[in-house]
Protein backbone atom coordinates (compact mmCIF):
# COMPACT_ATOMS: atom_id res chain seq x y z
CA UNK A 1 0.00 0.00 0.00
CA UNK A 2 3.54 2.51 0.71
CA UNK A 3 4.14 1.61 -2.73
CA UNK A 4 1.17 2.50 -4.31
CA UNK A 5 0.81 5.62 -2.18
CA UNK A 6 4.06 6.44 -3.16
CA UNK A 7 3.79 6.21 -6.86
CA UNK A 8 0.23 7.97 -7.07
CA UNK A 9 2.24 10.70 -5.10
CA UNK A 10 5.14 11.22 -7.69
CA UNK A 11 2.50 10.62 -10.45
CA UNK A 12 1.14 14.24 -9.67
CA UNK A 13 4.61 15.84 -8.55
CA UNK A 14 5.97 15.08 -11.91
CA UNK A 15 1.78 15.72 -13.39
CA UNK A 16 2.39 19.40 -11.78
CA UNK A 17 5.25 19.97 -12.90
CA UNK A 18 4.63 19.11 -16.34
CA UNK A 19 1.49 21.66 -16.44
CA UNK A 20 4.08 24.27 -15.32
CA UNK A 21 6.32 23.36 -18.15
CA UNK A 22 3.40 23.50 -20.45
CA UNK A 23 2.49 26.92 -19.47
CA UNK A 24 6.06 28.29 -20.19
CA UNK A 25 5.83 27.49 -23.95
CA UNK A 26 2.98 27.19 -24.74
CA UNK A 27 1.18 23.77 -25.16
CA UNK A 28 -1.47 22.40 -23.84
CA UNK A 29 -0.74 21.21 -19.85
CA UNK A 30 -3.56 17.78 -20.50
CA UNK A 31 -1.12 17.00 -23.17
CA UNK A 32 1.52 16.37 -20.80
CA UNK A 33 -0.44 14.91 -18.29
CA UNK A 34 -0.75 12.14 -20.56
CA UNK A 35 2.51 12.47 -21.93
CA UNK A 36 3.70 11.40 -18.07
CA UNK A 37 0.91 8.34 -18.06
CA UNK A 38 1.89 7.23 -21.06
CA UNK A 39 5.88 6.92 -20.18
CA UNK A 40 4.74 5.79 -16.55
CA UNK A 41 2.95 3.07 -18.23
CA UNK A 42 5.59 2.26 -20.54
CA UNK A 43 8.50 1.82 -18.15
CA UNK A 44 7.57 1.40 -14.52
CA UNK A 45 3.51 0.52 -14.42
CA UNK A 46 1.10 -1.93 -15.84
CA UNK A 47 -2.51 -0.45 -16.25
CA UNK A 48 -4.80 -2.89 -18.21
CA UNK A 49 -8.21 -1.85 -16.78
CA UNK A 50 -11.00 -0.60 -19.22
CA UNK A 51 -13.26 -1.12 -16.13
CA UNK A 52 -11.68 1.11 -13.87
CA UNK A 53 -10.85 3.63 -16.59
CA UNK A 54 -14.47 4.49 -17.12
CA UNK A 55 -14.88 4.74 -13.58
CA UNK A 56 -12.81 7.10 -13.35
CA UNK A 57 -13.96 9.28 -16.32
CA UNK A 58 -17.44 8.62 -15.09
CA UNK A 59 -16.36 10.78 -11.66
CA UNK A 60 -13.89 13.20 -13.41
CA UNK A 61 -15.92 14.46 -16.43
CA UNK A 62 -18.81 15.07 -13.27
CA UNK A 63 -16.56 17.68 -11.91
CA UNK A 64 -14.83 18.97 -15.13
CA UNK A 65 -18.58 19.60 -16.39
CA UNK A 66 -20.08 21.07 -13.37
CA UNK A 67 -17.17 23.63 -13.05
CA UNK A 68 -17.61 24.30 -16.16
CA UNK A 69 -21.17 24.95 -16.30
CA UNK A 70 -20.69 27.03 -12.95
CA UNK A 71 -17.82 29.35 -14.23
CA UNK A 72 -19.97 30.45 -17.17
CA UNK A 73 -22.03 33.18 -17.27
CA UNK A 74 -25.69 32.67 -18.24
CA UNK A 75 -25.47 36.56 -19.46
CA UNK A 76 -22.30 35.59 -21.91
CA UNK A 77 -23.95 32.61 -23.26
CA UNK A 78 -27.70 33.68 -24.06
CA UNK A 79 -26.88 35.20 -27.26
CA UNK A 80 -24.84 31.87 -28.60
CA UNK A 81 -27.72 29.71 -27.02
CA UNK A 82 -28.64 28.74 -30.83
CA UNK A 83 -25.73 28.13 -32.43
CA UNK A 84 -23.79 26.37 -29.94
CA UNK A 85 -26.92 24.11 -29.21
CA UNK A 86 -26.65 23.20 -32.81
CA UNK A 87 -23.29 22.54 -33.08
CA UNK A 88 -23.42 20.28 -30.16
CA UNK A 89 -26.21 18.75 -31.69
CA UNK A 90 -26.30 18.76 -35.69
CA UNK A 91 -22.55 19.18 -35.92
CA UNK A 92 -21.48 16.31 -33.46
CA UNK A 93 -24.05 14.15 -36.07
CA UNK A 94 -22.79 16.13 -39.23
CA UNK A 95 -18.62 15.50 -38.20
CA UNK A 96 -19.75 11.83 -37.39
CA UNK A 97 -20.95 10.94 -40.65
CA UNK A 98 -18.63 12.21 -42.97
CA UNK A 99 -15.48 10.93 -40.71
CA UNK A 100 -17.54 7.22 -40.82
CA UNK A 101 -17.81 7.34 -44.66
CA UNK A 102 -13.75 8.09 -44.77
CA UNK A 103 -12.88 5.66 -42.31
CA UNK A 104 -15.03 2.58 -44.30
CA UNK A 105 -13.47 3.83 -47.93
CA UNK A 106 -10.02 4.51 -46.62
CA UNK A 107 -9.44 1.38 -43.86
CA UNK A 108 -10.44 -0.95 -47.19
CA UNK A 109 -8.26 0.74 -49.31
CA UNK A 110 -5.32 0.34 -46.78
CA UNK A 111 -6.27 -3.51 -46.39
CA UNK A 112 -7.85 -3.04 -42.92
CA UNK A 113 -12.06 -3.64 -44.36
CA UNK A 114 -14.17 -2.38 -41.54
CA UNK A 115 -18.33 -2.76 -41.90
CA UNK A 116 -19.78 0.03 -42.08
CA UNK A 117 -21.36 0.19 -38.41
CA UNK A 118 -17.73 -0.71 -37.04
CA UNK A 119 -16.31 2.52 -38.84
CA UNK A 120 -19.39 5.01 -38.11
CA UNK A 121 -18.42 3.85 -34.18
CA UNK A 122 -14.71 5.12 -34.80
CA UNK A 123 -15.94 8.43 -35.95
CA UNK A 124 -19.05 8.87 -33.65
CA UNK A 125 -16.46 8.06 -30.37
CA UNK A 126 -14.01 11.42 -32.10
CA UNK A 127 -17.14 13.30 -32.78
CA UNK A 128 -17.69 15.47 -29.87
CA UNK A 129 -15.09 18.04 -28.84
CA UNK A 130 -14.00 17.26 -25.50
CA UNK A 131 -14.93 19.98 -22.47
CA UNK A 132 -11.46 18.78 -20.53
CA UNK A 133 -9.60 20.24 -23.17
CA UNK A 134 -11.40 23.67 -23.93
CA UNK A 135 -12.31 24.75 -20.86
CA UNK A 136 -9.07 23.99 -19.51
CA UNK A 137 -7.00 25.34 -22.60
CA UNK A 138 -8.98 28.37 -23.09
CA UNK A 139 -9.16 29.42 -19.45
CA UNK A 140 -5.50 28.66 -19.41
CA UNK A 141 -4.64 31.28 -22.13
CA UNK A 142 -6.71 34.30 -20.35
CA UNK A 143 -7.49 35.60 -23.96
CA UNK A 144 -10.35 37.14 -24.84
CA UNK A 145 -12.43 36.22 -28.25
CA UNK A 146 -14.27 38.38 -30.15
CA UNK A 147 -17.79 37.70 -31.77
CA UNK A 148 -19.06 35.72 -28.37
CA UNK A 149 -17.04 33.12 -29.40
CA UNK A 150 -15.65 31.53 -26.02
CA UNK A 151 -18.82 31.11 -24.49
CA UNK A 152 -20.15 29.57 -27.36
CA UNK A 153 -17.00 27.31 -28.07
CA UNK A 154 -17.53 26.38 -23.87
CA UNK A 155 -21.08 25.73 -24.90
CA UNK A 156 -20.42 23.47 -27.72
CA UNK A 157 -18.03 21.31 -25.74
CA UNK A 158 -20.08 21.21 -22.49
CA UNK A 159 -23.25 20.43 -23.88
CA UNK A 160 -22.60 17.51 -27.27
CA UNK A 161 -21.25 14.69 -25.21
CA UNK A 162 -24.78 13.60 -25.31
CA UNK A 163 -25.09 13.04 -28.60
CA UNK A 164 -21.79 11.58 -28.81
CA UNK A 165 -22.65 9.36 -26.31
CA UNK A 166 -26.11 7.97 -27.40
CA UNK A 167 -24.16 6.95 -30.80
CA UNK A 168 -21.68 5.37 -28.90
CA UNK A 169 -24.02 2.96 -27.65
CA UNK A 170 -26.27 2.63 -30.67
CA UNK A 171 -23.46 1.61 -33.02
CA UNK A 172 -22.09 -0.48 -30.21
CA UNK A 173 -24.89 -2.21 -30.53
CA UNK A 174 -25.70 -2.51 -34.10
CA UNK A 175 -21.99 -3.55 -34.08
CA UNK A 176 -22.73 -6.52 -31.53
CA UNK A 177 -25.95 -7.79 -33.05
CA UNK A 178 -25.68 -7.19 -37.05
CA UNK A 179 -28.35 -4.12 -36.32
CA UNK A 180 -31.17 -6.08 -35.26
CA UNK A 181 -33.92 -4.60 -33.27
CA UNK A 182 -32.53 -0.98 -34.11
CA UNK A 183 -34.66 1.41 -35.53
CA UNK A 184 -33.72 5.27 -36.48
CA UNK A 185 -37.29 6.61 -34.78
CA UNK A 186 -36.58 4.93 -31.51
CA UNK A 187 -33.10 6.26 -31.63
CA UNK A 188 -34.15 9.93 -32.25
CA UNK A 189 -36.62 9.19 -29.68
CA UNK A 190 -34.37 8.15 -27.10
CA UNK A 191 -31.99 11.29 -27.62
CA UNK A 192 -34.96 13.71 -27.21
CA UNK A 193 -35.90 12.26 -24.43
CA UNK A 194 -32.78 11.79 -22.62
CA UNK A 195 -32.18 15.58 -23.51
CA UNK A 196 -34.85 16.65 -22.58
CA UNK A 197 -34.70 14.55 -18.90
CA UNK A 198 -31.22 15.24 -18.69
CA UNK A 199 -32.11 19.22 -18.66
CA UNK A 200 -34.91 19.40 -16.31
CA UNK A 201 -33.07 16.79 -13.41
CA UNK A 202 -29.92 19.31 -14.29
CA UNK A 203 -32.12 22.07 -13.72
CA UNK A 204 -34.03 21.08 -10.68
CA UNK A 205 -30.83 19.56 -9.03
CA UNK A 206 -29.53 22.69 -9.03
CA UNK A 207 -32.27 24.47 -7.75
CA UNK A 208 -32.43 22.33 -5.18
CA UNK A 209 -28.63 22.41 -4.43
CA UNK A 210 -28.68 26.40 -4.52
CA UNK A 211 -31.71 26.59 -1.74
CA UNK A 212 -30.12 24.18 0.19
CA UNK A 213 -27.21 25.61 0.75
CA UNK A 214 -28.17 28.75 0.98
CA UNK A 215 -30.68 27.61 3.54
CA UNK A 216 -28.31 24.93 5.88
CA UNK A 217 -26.41 26.07 8.42
CA UNK A 218 -23.15 24.27 9.27
CA UNK A 219 -21.23 27.63 9.71
CA UNK A 220 -19.46 25.81 12.58
CA UNK A 221 -17.91 23.81 9.58
CA UNK A 222 -17.81 26.09 7.25
CA UNK A 223 -15.43 23.64 4.63
CA UNK A 224 -18.33 21.25 4.67
CA UNK A 225 -20.52 23.43 2.23
CA UNK A 226 -18.42 22.21 -0.38
CA UNK A 227 -18.64 18.30 0.59
CA UNK A 228 -22.72 19.06 0.27
CA UNK A 229 -22.88 20.58 -3.49
CA UNK A 230 -19.97 17.89 -4.48
CA UNK A 231 -22.97 15.55 -3.44
CA UNK A 232 -25.36 17.59 -5.36
CA UNK A 233 -23.03 17.13 -8.46
CA UNK A 234 -23.08 13.09 -8.32
CA UNK A 235 -26.88 12.78 -7.08
CA UNK A 236 -27.51 14.82 -10.46
CA UNK A 237 -25.82 12.61 -12.78
CA UNK A 238 -27.00 9.28 -11.26
CA UNK A 239 -30.46 10.33 -10.38
CA UNK A 240 -30.78 11.59 -14.45
CA UNK A 241 -29.22 8.11 -15.26
CA UNK A 242 -31.38 6.53 -13.04
CA UNK A 243 -34.86 7.50 -14.50
CA UNK A 244 -33.40 7.87 -18.65
CA UNK A 245 -31.72 11.08 -18.74
CA UNK A 246 -28.52 12.33 -19.96
CA UNK A 247 -26.29 12.44 -17.07
CA UNK A 248 -23.98 14.34 -18.21
CA UNK A 249 -25.87 17.00 -19.78
CA UNK A 250 -28.10 17.02 -16.37
CA UNK A 251 -24.42 17.95 -14.78
CA UNK A 252 -23.64 20.97 -16.98
CA UNK A 253 -27.03 22.03 -16.68
CA UNK A 254 -26.83 22.02 -12.47
CA UNK A 255 -23.76 23.77 -12.48
CA UNK A 256 -25.02 26.48 -14.71
CA UNK A 257 -27.63 26.58 -12.49
CA UNK A 258 -26.11 26.95 -9.54
CA UNK A 259 -23.08 29.72 -11.07
CA UNK A 260 -26.09 32.06 -12.11
CA UNK A 261 -27.56 32.20 -8.59
CA UNK A 262 -27.05 33.98 -5.32
CA UNK A 263 -24.82 31.39 -3.98
CA UNK A 264 -23.58 31.48 -0.12
CA UNK A 265 -20.21 31.40 0.54
CA UNK A 266 -19.38 30.95 -3.62
CA UNK A 267 -15.50 32.16 -3.02
CA UNK A 268 -14.77 29.28 -0.91
CA UNK A 269 -16.95 27.00 -3.09
CA UNK A 270 -15.22 28.29 -6.47
CA UNK A 271 -11.88 28.01 -4.77
CA UNK A 272 -12.68 24.21 -4.24
CA UNK A 273 -13.79 23.10 -7.20
CA UNK A 274 -11.60 25.02 -9.37
CA UNK A 275 -8.87 22.82 -7.24
CA UNK A 276 -10.59 19.98 -8.18
CA UNK A 277 -11.26 20.02 -11.19
CA UNK A 278 -7.63 20.26 -11.32
CA UNK A 279 -6.97 17.29 -9.56
CA UNK A 280 -9.84 15.56 -11.39
CA UNK A 281 -7.86 16.31 -14.79
CA UNK A 282 -4.95 15.52 -13.72
CA UNK A 283 -6.09 11.78 -12.76
CA UNK A 284 -7.74 11.62 -15.37
CA UNK A 285 -5.44 12.23 -18.45
CA UNK A 286 -2.85 10.21 -16.09
CA UNK A 287 -5.53 6.95 -16.10
CA UNK A 288 -5.71 7.33 -19.66
CA UNK A 289 -1.81 7.48 -20.35
CA UNK A 290 -1.15 4.65 -18.00
CA UNK A 291 -3.80 2.82 -19.90
CA UNK A 292 -2.18 2.70 -23.76
CA UNK A 293 0.08 0.45 -25.02
CA UNK A 294 2.53 2.29 -26.83
CA UNK A 295 3.89 -0.77 -28.65
CA UNK A 296 0.62 -1.34 -30.09
CA UNK A 297 0.32 2.48 -30.60
CA UNK A 298 3.33 2.31 -33.08
CA UNK A 299 1.68 -0.35 -34.94
CA UNK A 300 1.84 0.60 -39.13
CA UNK A 301 -1.90 -0.17 -39.42
CA UNK A 302 -2.59 2.39 -36.23
CA UNK A 303 -0.11 4.90 -37.31
CA UNK A 304 -1.43 5.24 -41.19
CA UNK A 305 -5.25 5.05 -40.36
CA UNK A 306 -4.74 7.50 -37.15
CA UNK A 307 -2.54 10.19 -38.93
CA UNK A 308 -5.03 9.69 -42.14
CA UNK A 309 -8.17 9.80 -39.63
CA UNK A 310 -6.53 13.26 -37.88
CA UNK A 311 -5.80 15.05 -40.60
CA UNK A 312 -9.14 14.15 -42.26
CA UNK A 313 -11.06 14.78 -39.15
CA UNK A 314 -9.02 18.39 -38.35
CA UNK A 315 -9.15 19.27 -42.13
CA UNK A 316 -12.28 18.27 -43.52
CA UNK A 317 -15.03 16.94 -41.41
CA UNK A 318 -15.25 19.45 -38.93
CA UNK A 319 -15.27 22.66 -40.98
CA UNK A 320 -17.78 20.87 -43.61
CA UNK A 321 -19.53 20.23 -40.17
CA UNK A 322 -19.04 23.36 -38.86
CA UNK A 323 -20.50 25.21 -41.86
CA UNK A 324 -23.31 23.94 -42.21
CA UNK A 325 -24.61 24.47 -38.63
CA UNK A 326 -23.43 27.23 -38.67
CA UNK A 327 -25.27 28.41 -42.07
CA UNK A 328 -28.52 29.69 -40.39
CA UNK A 329 -26.32 32.16 -37.99
CA UNK A 330 -25.75 35.25 -39.83
CA UNK A 331 -23.82 37.45 -37.13
CA UNK A 332 -20.84 35.13 -37.77
CA UNK A 333 -18.00 36.37 -40.00
CA UNK A 334 -16.04 33.73 -42.04
CA UNK A 335 -12.71 34.00 -39.50
CA UNK A 336 -14.82 33.16 -36.58
CA UNK A 337 -16.50 30.37 -38.15
CA UNK A 338 -12.78 29.03 -39.16
CA UNK A 339 -11.68 29.49 -35.77
CA UNK A 340 -14.70 27.45 -34.24
CA UNK A 341 -13.92 24.76 -36.96
CA UNK A 342 -10.07 24.88 -35.29
CA UNK A 343 -10.67 24.58 -31.81
CA UNK A 344 -12.54 21.15 -32.30
CA UNK A 345 -10.09 19.71 -30.30
CA UNK A 346 -10.21 15.86 -28.92
CA UNK A 347 -9.29 14.64 -25.65
CA UNK A 348 -10.31 12.41 -22.79
CA UNK A 349 -14.04 12.03 -23.54
CA UNK A 350 -13.16 10.23 -26.97
CA UNK A 351 -11.13 7.89 -25.56
CA UNK A 352 -13.12 6.97 -22.77
CA UNK A 353 -16.34 6.47 -25.12
CA UNK A 354 -13.58 3.97 -26.95
CA UNK A 355 -13.41 1.90 -24.13
CA UNK A 356 -16.93 0.91 -24.49
CA UNK A 357 -16.39 -1.26 -28.10
CA UNK A 358 -13.35 -3.21 -26.14
CA UNK A 359 -15.88 -4.15 -23.38
CA UNK A 360 -18.19 -4.93 -25.68
CA UNK A 361 -16.65 -7.63 -27.71
CA UNK A 362 -16.88 -5.56 -31.06
CA UNK A 363 -14.45 -6.85 -33.60
CA UNK A 364 -11.67 -4.57 -34.35
CA UNK A 365 -12.13 -2.85 -30.73
CA UNK A 366 -8.23 -2.85 -29.53
CA UNK A 367 -7.64 -1.00 -33.19
CA UNK A 368 -10.29 1.48 -32.67
CA UNK A 369 -9.03 2.26 -29.32
CA UNK A 370 -5.75 2.79 -30.27
CA UNK A 371 -6.81 4.81 -33.46
CA UNK A 372 -9.06 7.22 -31.16
CA UNK A 373 -5.85 7.61 -28.76
CA UNK A 374 -3.66 8.53 -31.94
CA UNK A 375 -6.01 11.08 -33.29
CA UNK A 376 -6.33 12.59 -29.90
CA UNK A 377 -2.39 13.79 -29.87
CA UNK A 378 -2.63 14.61 -33.06
CA UNK A 379 -5.38 16.80 -31.71
CA UNK A 380 -3.79 18.50 -28.71
CA UNK A 381 -0.44 18.78 -30.57
CA UNK A 382 -2.11 20.80 -33.62
CA UNK A 383 -4.90 22.23 -32.62
CA UNK A 384 -4.15 22.78 -28.52
CA UNK A 385 -0.67 24.22 -29.13
CA UNK A 386 -2.28 26.79 -31.84
CA UNK A 387 -5.74 27.55 -30.07
CA UNK A 388 -4.20 31.00 -29.37
CA UNK A 389 -1.89 31.69 -32.63
CA UNK A 390 -5.10 31.14 -34.55
CA UNK A 391 -6.98 33.46 -32.51
CA UNK A 392 -4.44 36.02 -33.22
CA UNK A 393 -3.43 35.10 -36.85
CA UNK A 394 -7.70 35.39 -37.67
CA UNK A 395 -7.80 38.68 -35.81
CA UNK A 396 -10.57 37.51 -33.15
CA UNK A 397 -8.04 37.85 -30.22
CA UNK A 398 -7.80 40.67 -27.80
CA UNK A 399 -5.80 41.16 -24.67
CA UNK A 400 -8.07 40.30 -21.44
CA UNK A 401 -6.55 41.99 -18.36
CA UNK A 402 -6.65 40.13 -15.79
CA UNK A 403 -8.25 41.92 -12.37
CA UNK A 404 -5.84 42.80 -9.81
CA UNK A 405 -8.09 43.21 -7.37
CA UNK A 406 -8.66 39.53 -5.65
CA UNK A 407 -11.62 39.98 -3.73
CA UNK A 408 -14.04 37.68 -2.47
CA UNK A 409 -17.37 39.07 -2.60
CA UNK A 410 -20.46 37.66 -0.80
CA UNK A 411 -23.49 37.63 -3.15
CA UNK A 412 -25.50 38.94 0.08
CA UNK A 413 -23.95 42.00 -0.80
CA UNK A 414 -25.76 44.10 -3.32
CA UNK A 415 -23.08 46.86 -3.95
CA UNK A 416 -21.08 46.88 -7.58
CA UNK A 417 -17.67 46.14 -7.70
CA UNK A 418 -15.16 47.86 -10.63
CA UNK A 419 -11.88 47.80 -11.40
CA UNK A 420 -10.78 50.78 -13.87
CA UNK A 421 -7.85 52.05 -15.09
CA UNK A 422 -6.88 56.07 -14.93
CA UNK A 423 -6.45 57.48 -18.55
CA UNK A 424 -5.42 60.98 -19.77
CA UNK A 425 -9.79 61.77 -20.04
CA UNK A 426 -10.19 61.04 -16.83
CA UNK A 427 -7.41 63.38 -15.38
CA UNK A 428 -7.91 66.47 -17.80
CA UNK A 429 -10.22 68.26 -15.28
CA UNK A 430 -7.79 67.56 -12.70
CA UNK A 431 -5.18 65.29 -11.42
CA UNK A 432 -6.29 64.33 -7.70
CA UNK A 433 -9.32 61.95 -6.69
CA UNK A 434 -11.51 64.76 -5.35
CA UNK A 435 -11.47 66.40 -9.01
CA UNK A 436 -13.58 62.80 -9.94
CA UNK A 437 -17.18 63.78 -10.29
CA UNK A 438 -18.12 60.69 -8.65
CA UNK A 439 -21.78 60.25 -7.75
CA UNK A 440 -23.23 58.75 -4.01
CA UNK A 441 -23.01 56.07 -2.76
CA UNK A 442 -19.74 55.53 -4.98
CA UNK A 443 -16.17 55.12 -3.23
CA UNK A 444 -12.92 54.35 -4.22
CA UNK A 445 -11.83 52.27 -1.60
CA UNK A 446 -7.92 51.07 -2.60
CA UNK A 447 -5.58 52.38 -5.59
CA UNK A 448 -2.79 49.79 -7.44
CA UNK A 449 0.56 51.78 -8.56
CA UNK A 450 3.95 50.45 -9.64
CA UNK A 451 3.39 46.98 -8.11
CA UNK A 452 1.81 48.76 -4.70
CA UNK A 453 -1.33 48.98 -3.03
CA UNK A 454 -2.68 51.51 -1.38
CA UNK A 455 -6.13 53.32 0.28
CA UNK A 456 -6.35 56.87 -1.49
CA UNK A 457 -7.59 60.45 0.36
CA UNK A 458 -8.96 62.90 -1.61
CA UNK A 459 -6.40 64.93 -2.04
CA UNK A 460 -4.20 62.03 -3.84
CA UNK A 461 -2.59 62.86 -7.31
CA UNK A 462 -3.73 60.03 -9.87
CA UNK A 463 -1.06 58.97 -12.15
CA UNK A 464 -2.25 57.58 -15.86
CA UNK A 465 -1.87 53.72 -15.23
CA UNK A 466 -3.38 53.86 -11.89
CA UNK A 467 -5.88 50.61 -11.31
CA UNK A 468 -8.77 51.40 -8.75
CA UNK A 469 -10.79 49.56 -7.02
CA UNK A 470 -14.90 51.48 -6.82
CA UNK A 471 -17.29 50.45 -4.89
CA UNK A 472 -20.93 51.62 -5.54
CA UNK A 473 -24.69 51.13 -4.77
CA UNK A 474 -25.36 52.34 -8.08
CA UNK A 475 -26.46 49.66 -11.18
CA UNK A 476 -24.11 47.98 -13.11
CA UNK A 477 -25.97 50.23 -16.15
CA UNK A 478 -25.53 53.07 -13.87
CA UNK A 479 -21.88 52.89 -13.64
CA UNK A 480 -21.25 52.03 -17.24
CA UNK A 481 -22.49 55.18 -18.16
CA UNK A 482 -20.83 57.42 -15.73
CA UNK A 483 -17.60 55.60 -16.66
CA UNK A 484 -18.67 56.27 -20.39
CA UNK A 485 -19.08 60.09 -19.63
CA UNK A 486 -15.58 59.94 -17.59
CA UNK A 487 -14.02 58.05 -20.85
CA UNK A 488 -13.02 55.69 -19.23
CA UNK A 489 -12.16 52.30 -21.38
CA UNK A 490 -10.68 49.91 -19.21
CA UNK A 491 -13.59 48.27 -16.69
CA UNK A 492 -13.16 44.60 -15.54
CA UNK A 493 -16.45 43.90 -13.71
CA UNK A 494 -15.00 42.16 -10.39
CA UNK A 495 -18.62 39.30 -10.62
Amino acid sequence: MEHLLLVGALLLFVAVLAGKVAYRFGAPALLLFLGVGMIFGWRFLSFESYELTQVIGMLALCIILFTGGMDTKFSEIRPVIAPGVVLATLGVVLTALILGCFIYFFACWIGLPMPPAVALLLAATMSSTDSASVFSILRTKKQGLRENLRPMLELESGSNDPMAYIMTILLVGIATTDGGGVGAWSTIFDFISQMIIGALVGYGVGRLAVWTNNKIDIMSNPSLYSVLLLAFVYFSFSFASLVWGNGYLAVYISGLVVGNNRLAHRTNLVTFFDGFTWLAQIILFLTIGLLVNIRELLQPDVLILGCAVGVFLIFIARPIAVLISLLPFRQFTARARMYVSWVGLRGAVPIIFATYPILAGVEQGQLLFNVVFFVTLISLVIQGITVSGMANLLGLAYEEKEALFKVGIPDSIKSNFTEIEINDAVIAGGNTLRDIDLPDNTLVVMVFRDGNYFVPRGNNELHIGDRLLVVSDKSKQEMEELYNTLGIKEVTQLR
